[in-house]
């Protein structure tokens, strides 16, 4: 309640991977939960946890909570991508950390369906399908599995 999202379905994760590349991995499979997301995060990490998941996730409603239950009780909220920059441009925070991030909404994951085909467009015009899945995933942080399938439905809509 405290976060200010969603508690009806939710999904602790724990610590993610320290390493960047573990780490948005692991965002990515959790993307298509749908319900609050659950993470410690240690105060070195933060900013990077934060970036890779904004990133990863897109604008969803977030919440970094430090030292919970104790005097100095704080909880910032916002979109991801405000938190990362906040904390970004911080001192290094310190406390016990809890990060809370919202379910994805419908609109959403439309708008990251629409963002993942308009790329691909764009890339399909100068490369081959396999390249510019390639590409696109790895711009946007999607599975290579659903930027394919989404390069086939395009490619089957263009004559």
């Amino acid at each position: 309640m405290l976060a200010g999202l969603p508690t009806d379905r939710f999904f602790f994760e724990g610590f993610l991977p320290p390493k960047a590349a573990a780490r948005r991995g692991r965002l990515t499979e959790l993307a298509s939960i749908p319900g609050t997301l659950v993470f410690f995060e240690s105060p070195r990490r933060l900013a990077e946890m934060l970036s890779d998941a904004a990133g990863v996730l897109g604008e969803r409603p977030g919440a970094v909570a430090r030292e919970l239950t104790k005097f100095y009780e704080t909880v910032r909220r916002g979109p991801l991508s405000t938190l990362a920059a906040h904390y970004e441009g911080e001192e290094e925070a310190r406390g016990e950390i809890v990060v809370v991030i919202g379910p994805p909404g419908a609109e959403t994951e439309a708008a990251a369906g629409d963002a993942v085909g308009e790329r691909l467009r764009i890339a399909l015009a100068d490369l081959s399908l396999k390249e510019a899945v390639a590409q696109v995933a790895a711009e946007t942080g999607q599975p290579r599995r659903k930027v394919y399938a989404r390069a086939l439905e395009l490619t089957r809509e263009t004559p």
